[in-house]
C-alpha cells in the first residue's frame, strides 16, 4: 500500500516549485531519516517539483509581452532580442529553477517569454532530478554519522 508520506513529499515538493515559500528538502530529509525508500522519495519529490515547476512556466505562458512592455515598460524590440538570446539556451537556463528564491521567476519569465516548452522542462527536470538527488545523498551521509 502507498503511504500518505509519499504524497506529503509530492505535494510538498509541488507547492515548493511555486510561489508558495515551502522547504521540500526537509520533508525529504526527515523521510529519508525514517526509513522511507529512497528510490520512492526521489522520483516523487522530483516529480512534484518539476510539475509546480510547469506550473510555473504555464502561469508565464498566460501571460502577454504587452504587459512587460506595459507595465515594466520594456520596448518589445528588448524583448524580441531576449527571447532571441536565449533561444539556444533555453534548456541550460531552465536547468536552475531549482534554485531558491529565483528559480520560480526563472520558470515564470521562461513561460511568459514562451520559450520552447520542451527544452524547458527536459532542463527543469534535469536540474531539480539533480538538486534532490545530491540533497538525499548528503542526507543519508549525515544520518550514517550518527
Amino acid at each position: 500500500m502507498f503511504e500518505s508520506g509519499y504524497l506529503a513529499l509530492f505535494l510538498a515538493s509541488f507547492l515548493a516549485a511555486t510561489v508558495v515559500p515551502f522547504s521540500s528538502e526537509a520533508i525529504l530529509s526527515g523521510m529519508l531519516a525514517t526509513g522511507y525508500d529512497l528510490y520512492w522519495s526521489l522520483a516523487l519529490a522530483t516529480l512534484g517539483n518539476w510539475l509546480g515547476g510547469l506550473s510555473s512556466y504555464y502561469i508565464g505562458w498566460l501571460g502577454k509581452t504587452e504587459w512587460i512592455e506595459k507595465y515594466l515598460r520594456i520596448k518589445h524590440e528588448q524583448i524580441v532580442k531576449t527571447q532571441n538570446r536565449i533561444a539556444a539556451k533555453e534548456l541550460w537556463i531552465s536547468f536552475f529553477c531549482w534554485l531558491p528564491g529565483v528559480g520560480d521567476v526563472i520558470a515564470v519569465l521562461l513561460g511568459l517569454l514562451k520559450v520552447n516548452v520542451w527544452n524547458a522542462a527536459i532542463g527543469m527536470l534535469l536540474g531539480k532530478m539533480v538538486r534532490y538527488v545530491v540533497w538525499a545523498l548528503l542526507t543519508l551521509k549525515v544520518i550514517d554519522l550518527f
